[in-house]
């Protein structure tokens, strides 16, 4: 079998084991993989497939903390659940930071980027929870602030 050929078998299953949203740690996906047959996988080409897959560890039906990939590959959109993922919505006179699920950071941060200056968004900083928006400079930090929250449909 051509590399490539088990490249794309080993994404598809990494890819359906996911979608499954009941591994909970890296080495289950190993033992679930190996099961399958993969048996060159280990712990970090498992690691480096959930970053290149922007795989996110999310809350299951049961609440259990598990890998799991964005719903969507293109940019999110305000009618997509990422709504649902905001915790809070803040603002310190000179940036507006956003609390997250955990993991959720990056796909809101991804969003808002899209808005962009029109909006009166310069930038975001995301890390795992937490986002930072930059304002443009003519744009009033409160007005932002108010924007963020409907988008995300908060109150203050």
């Amino acid at each position: 079998m051509k590399h490539n050929d088990k490249q794309e078998k080993l994404a598809k299953a990494f890819k359906a084991l996911l979608k499954e949203e009941r591994f909970g740690s890296q080495a289950e996906i190993v033992t679930a993989l190996q099961e399958m047959g993969f048996e060159n996988i280990n712990q970090s080409k498992v690691s480096r497939m959930l970053s290149r897959f922007g795989a996110v560890r999310t809350r299951n039906a049961k609440m259990e903390m598990v890998y799991c990939l964005p719903v969507e590959l293109g940019v999110p959109t305000t009618s997509s659940p990422l709504k649902n993922l905001v915790l809070d919505v803040d603002h310190n006179g000179a940036l507006v930071v956003i609390h997250t699920s955990p993991g959720a950071a990056q796909l809101i941060a991804r969003l808002l980027d899209s808005l962009g200056k029109a909006e009166g968004i310069l930038g975001t900083i995301a890390g795992d929870d937490t986002i930072f928006i930059t304002p443009t400079s003519d744009t009033d930090i409160e007005e932002l602030y108010l924007s963020a929250l409907e988008l995300f449909e908060q109150t203050p």
